[in-house]
């Protein structure tokens, strides 16, 4: 009975697996494609300037789009 307690298992979890997990997710084509193009279509319309209420909604998408990106790699669970 005391054997079971005095064996130390390591953890799943460690600090440096999250990070390599989080690294990964970070490095897929998939995430860094969308990542890529939300930051463009932000920049787009910047650069262009914004003029009216349209613009607004294109930042805004782009933003949630950027926002949803960032999100899926904080909360995955891969």
């Amino acid at each position: 009975m005391l054997s079971e307690y005095a064996e130390a298992t390591p953890s799943d979890n460690t600090a440096s697996d999250k990070q390599a997990g989080w690294w990964s997710r970070v490095l897929r084509v998939e995430w860094l494609g969308q990542t890529i193009a939300s930051l463009s279509w932000i920049a787009s319309v910047l650069a262009y300037g914004i003029s009216s209420s349209g613009d607004w909604l294109q930042l805004l998408a782009a933003s949630a789009w950027l926002l949803a990106n960032i999100a899926s790699v904080a909360t995955s669970k891969d």
